[in-house]
């Protein structure tokens, strides 16, 4: 039996793709008292839509395409000596006709990136990108669903100060911070998920969080669109986030 202070803490982090999601996850991952979770909504959002991603066979054959199972699995006991349980969300895989009370049932935290340096950053890897790839849309639908705002972390202001947002956090949490968070071994862990080859290169290279640095963005005509439709979101966000 757990003590009633030691009940989990189930954490889930909704982000949008190439916005410091996974090196958040090695962070928590670091913990010793935490297990991770790699983008569980991602087969169903595949199996939903029918687009074709990287190893969209494997992801199908890894994780489970019914949403309700998916949901269900992030409730699982967890082992002895863990008391938190994080999940690393893709905001574009919720079904945004779907009935959204389920998320309320976690500490959720949104994440943010300004769209110009996520579709940058996307196109690099993926030839195309519409606005409802980068997940601002739908993090805007999950900060109407929830009676109050979370937590919303910005990447840039993160950057410049993790330990800061690390201790503001993990406070918010209930949980304490430790230094472990700051810093990783480099490599491939059990926990990526099986798309990790096509998109993890610079995170199985880290050691810990890049300085923050200024980023000159050069787009297409269309992407520069695409961010364009997102930033209206991405401000309404930023201004929620987090100050310190």
């Amino acid at each position: 039996m757990r003590a009633a202070g030691d009940e989990p803490v189930r954490v889930a982090m909704w982000s949008g793709p190439r916005n410091l999601s996974t090196a958040m996850m090695r962070s928590f991952e670091n913990r010793p008292d935490t297990v991770v979770v790699d983008e569980p909504l991602y087969a169903a959002y595949l199996a939903r839509t029918g687009i074709d991603h990287p190893a969209r066979r494997e992801v199908l054959a890894a994780l489970p395409t019914d949403p309700d199972e998916a949901v269900a699995s992030l409730h699982v006991p967890l082992p002895e000596g863990i008391r938190v349980h994080y999940a690393k969300h893709m905001a574009h895989h919720l079904d945004l006709t779907a009935d959204l009370s389920w998320t309320g049932a976690f500490r959720n935290v949104l994440l943010v990136r300004d769209p110009a340096e996520v579709v940058a950053s996307y196109v690099r890897s993926r030839e195309s990108c519409e606005p409802e790839d980068i997940g601002l849309l739908q993090q805007v639908r999950l900060l109407e669903e929830w009676a109050s705002t979370p937590p919303v972390i910005d990447a840039g202001d993160f950057l410049r100060d993790p330990e800061a947002h690390l201790r503001w956090l993990c406070e918010w949490l209930g949980i304490g911070f430790t230094t472990r968070m700051l810093a990783w071994p480099p490599g491939r862990r059990d926990s990526d998920g099986v798309w990790a080859p096509y998109w993890y290169d610079s995170v199985w290279r880290s050691t810990g969080f890049e300085p923050w640095r200024p980023r000159s963005v050069e787009l297409s005509p269309h992407d520069a669109a695409v961010a364009q439709a997102c930033r209206p979101a991405y401000e309404r966000l930023r201004g929620a986030r987090i100050r310190l």
